[in-house]
């Protein structure tokens, strides 16, 4: 019997296999196992093995180890004509089945066990040749560190061609725990049913796994029998590694962040969790039984930097180019990594660069040699290396460092914004003549500084921060930003940038700063992006301030903004922090809408007699006077505030937050719909009248911009339009009001930006950020101009901006407000500004 199958049968009824439909134990699995060997015959063999995550490829894989033969997987899909001409493969089994070639016949090392790509090989294929000891050696390392047990369950989230993801099925197998094999990405909710169905315990992940995971709201996902999760396949960014060793630390559960490669059969360091905050740019220690060196490296000047050299069981027996080096021998003892590494004084290895002149971005083996080249052929005497993830250019000479990007970028293949570039005077070289890459990488990062100091000081005035604060991998929303400052935002950025990226808010002023510049148009020079939400603000409010001067009559606007603050919410409110943070932030939009409200209600009631004592308590739809001609006028604010501290009270419960962060569509979409049926079409015969329209029975206006926030699918944002006309129909009595509504609404959901006038669009911004104040105290304004309803339209909205300016003014006085620490699950604070205001008619 095969000592593999003899180990798998050594675990008895263990579970080792999970899928969606099958169970198989240990000694099922020996038998499959088993089986498959008989049927691949006792002659040694090359094998093809075209790798899927399900029960047929891990039985086949398992088969061809148990047989004795040498499998190189290769991932589903692909062209492996070039694999197959090169090596000419005993045997090739894909999706089509098993085939057997006729005429080949290798002679093979009896150590060699396994075939790899190397991450960057492209034409003729180098492989990696692993043995038998190396996938031994280099499991049990893995187990030994991460303390896998045989009670774990590790889900199949990476392919078993990659080296990182064969190395979760030779762990696991190897210490007797079981193995969740699934397709599904962890963007599907299918894979988490499927997790937390099956136990599951750990999966590993590439740094876009993890990237993933945050769109998925991965800190609100309820996951009990979660032990660790495993990050490996590059470099993650710092401050992502920080937030999910946060988010395991509140939720009881580790992260490993690991350094290896496929000459290494998969790791060569890990990073102890308990170091991932104060260590997070660090890759770790050596695994066991393995151990690093640093060599000097000419022009890395630094002491004691030089190249990372790995030692181990598990390094490979050597490169394979063709069918000739099969039969070779070890030929490795040391793997040198190309890596420029320094070990720090507590003993924790870190890269800082790589000694290689290629780099690997977007899929492409970029040579530099040949991108300074291509320079030189275009009159640009330049150095280029690698900047974590930009490619770095440092010319000599006049040049605009938005030509050298995109000069650089085009002899790359790489977009622009994936490139940093300074010009200087004379490229910096070593005292040995030889080109000072580390000093032209410096170089970069201090023009890179400067340029990102650029937006880091946008981002500053808007938010009223301390510039020093702000971190680099922040977004607008973890930084705190809101529904009023998300105008005046968006409206700079896209100056500042030409254009604004989708979902531009929540990627980090890192990601904004190296987003490509838009292609050159004609129209480009005279017209701009406007946020749909922001324009229609600013549509809204002028449409509300001169129908109330009667300038004209199209009324509608209020409701439309009724919506927008719904909008508003889903994006800036329910967004995945910890509870807390979230009834904190819910606390501070109420304060944004009432404050400002209640303070100029008290200054009215001084000058006029418009208001009654029960506006200062935003009450007068509940406690009257309700034959008032002008206190109710205010009804807007008054169903925004008491809607939102309704949905405070509402998610303050733990049972209602959870349901919300993972059934966040249909949640708003029963709020909607709920909504329509018993506020709108009254199905429970409350006698509800006309005037429903100016009190908190509107909410379904604001629950269906809440439900618009969240439809994510176009099957979604069909179901909310449908609804939506469904409620809007007949509801005015009104058929221009209702097409005026229902248009609004159906812009914000298909129509996300709109492209229009730079001036036009400077001015929208203008208008909507100041759209409060000018809805407050347009009322006392428009009245002062008599009969000359244009110039009092005028006049409403100018004292609307100017009383905005002066807040924004004096908030520029006031001592900078300092970021929270971060101690949440995924960023800093967050904060939702007011919604935005309209109009009893």
């Amino acid at each position: 019997m095969s000592p593999l199958v003899d180990h798998l049968r050594r675990h008895g009824e263990n579970v080792a296999v999970l899928t969606e439909s099958q169970r198989l134990s240990y000694a099922d699995l020996a038998d499959h196992v088993d089986a498959a060997a008989r049927d691949l015959g006792e002659h040694r063999r090359l094998i093809l093995l075209e790798t899927r995550n399900d029960v047929d490829t891990l039985v086949r894989y398992l088969g061809a180890l148990a047989g004795g033969h040498v499998v190189i997987p290769g991932p589903p899909g692909r062209d492996h004509n070039a694999v197959i001409t090169t090596y000419q493969p005993d045997v090739v089994i894909d999706a089509t089945g098993t085939h057997l070639r006729s005429g080949t016949g290798h002679e093979m090392h009896e150590d060699l066990a396994l075939l790899m790509s190397t991450s960057g090989s492209t034409g003729s294929p180098k492989l990696v040749r692993l043995s038998r000891a190396n996938l031994l050696a280099n499991a049990a390392a893995i187990a030994k560190y991460l303390g896998i047990q045989g009670t774990d369950r590790a889900a199949t989230t990476l392919s078993m061609s990659y080296c990182y993801g064969l190395s979760v099925v030779h762990s696991h197998l190897l210490v007797g725990a079981a193995l969740i094999l699934t397709e599904r990405s962890v963007a599907d909710e299918e894979f988490w049913e499927l997790f937390r169905r099956h136990r599951g315990t750990t999966f590993a992940g590439v740094p876009y796994t993890f990237e993933l995971l945050e769109r998925a709201d991965f800190a609100s996902m309820h996951l009990p029998h979660l032990r660790y999760l495993t990050q490996a396949g590059g470099r993650m960014p710092a401050e992502r590694v920080r937030r999910f060793a946060t988010l395991a630390e509140q939720q009881g559960w580790q992260l490993f962040v690991m350094y290896g490669a496929t000459e290494a059969t998969a790791r060569m360091a890990y990073l102890p969790p308990d170091l991932t905050h104060s260590r997070a740019s660090a890759i770790g220690r050596p695994i066991p039984g393995g151990s690093f060196s640093i060599e000097p490296v000419d022009g890395w000047a630094e002491d004691g930097t030089g190249e990372l050299v790995y030692r181990g069981p598990n390094v490979m027996m050597g490169y394979a180019h063709g069918p000739q080096d099969l039969s070779l021998g070890s030929s490795v003892d040391a793997l040198r990594t190309g890596d420029i590494a320094r070990r720090a004084d507590d003993g924790l290895y870190e890269v800082v660069g790589r000694r290689s002149r290629f780099v690997k971005m977007y899929g492409l083996r970029i040579d530099l040699a040949q991108v300074e080249a291509t320079l030189g052929e275009n009159g640009v005497r330049a150095l280029c290396t690698d900047n974590g993830e930009q490619l770095a250019v440092v010319a000599a000479g006049d040049h605009h460092p938005r030509d050298l990007q995109q000069l650089a970028a085009d002899a790359a293949g790489i977009p622009a914004g994936a490139v940093a570039a300074a010009a200087v005077r004379e490229l910096p070289m070593l005292t040995s003549g030889k080109p000072d890459y580390p000093a032209a990488r410096a170089l970069v990062s201090d023009t890179g500084v400067q340029q990102h100091t650029d937006l880091r000081a946008l981002f500053a005035d808007v938010l009223h921060l301390d510039p020093d604060d702000i971190d680099p991998d922040a977004s607008f929303v973890d930084l705190g930003g809101n529904s009023l400052s998300y105008v005046a935002m968006s409206v700079r950025l896209e100056r500042a940038l030409g254009r604004l990226p989708a979902q531009w808010q929540r990627l980090s002023l890192r990601e904004l700063e190296a987003q490509p510049a838009p292609p050159h148009r004609w129209w480009r020079s005279w017209s701009s992006t406007l946020e749909t939400s922001v324009a229609l603000r600013a549509v809204a409010i002028v449409l509300i301030v001169g129908s109330h001067a009667e300038l004209f009559e199209l009324w509608g606007g209020a409701h439309i903004l009724l919506g927008v603050a719904g909008y508003n919410f889903g994006r800036f409110c329910l967004t995945p922090v910890p509870r807390t943070d979230r009834i904190r932030h819910l606390g501070t939009t109420i304060a944004w809408v009432a404050v400002p409200s209640v303070l100029w209600i008290a200054i009215a009631l001084v000058i006029t007699d418009d208001y009654h004592p029960t506006n200062l308590l935003l009450a007068n739809k509940f406690l009257g006077p309700f034959d008032s001609m002008t206190a109710g006028r205010l009804w807007f604010v008054e169903v925004l505030v008491w809607t939102l501290v309704a949905l405070t009270v509402l998610f303050w419960l733990p049972a209602m937050d959870r349901l919300e962060r993972r059934h966040s569509f249909a949640l708003a979409t029963a709020f909607l719909v709920g909504g329509i049926a018993l506020l709108r079409f009254d199905v429970l015969s409350l006698g509800i009248g006309r005037d429903a329209w100016f009190t908190v029975l509107a909410f379904w206006f604001f629950a269906a911009g809440w439900a618009v926030a969240k439809a994510t699918t176009i099957p979604q944002r069909v179901l909310v339009s449908v609804v939506l006309a469904v409620g809007v129909h007949g509801y005015f009595g009104d058929t221009l009001r209702e097409t005026l509504v229902l248009s609004g609404l159906a812009l914000l959901i298909w129509l996300p930006v709109v492209r229009c006038p730079s001036v036009l669009a400077a001015v929208a911004g203008v208008v909507a950020e100041a759209s409060l104040y000018t809805y407050l105290t347009h009322y006392q304004v428009y009245p002062l101009f008599g009969s000359y309803r244009a110039l009092g339209v005028v006049a409403s909205i100018t004292v609307g901006i100017a009383i905005t300016a002066a807040v924004t003014r004096l908030r520029r006085r006031l001592p900078e407000r300092r970021i929270r620490p971060l101690n949440s699950t995924q960023v800093p604070a967050l904060r939702s500004g007011p919604p935005e205001p309209g109009s009893p008619r």
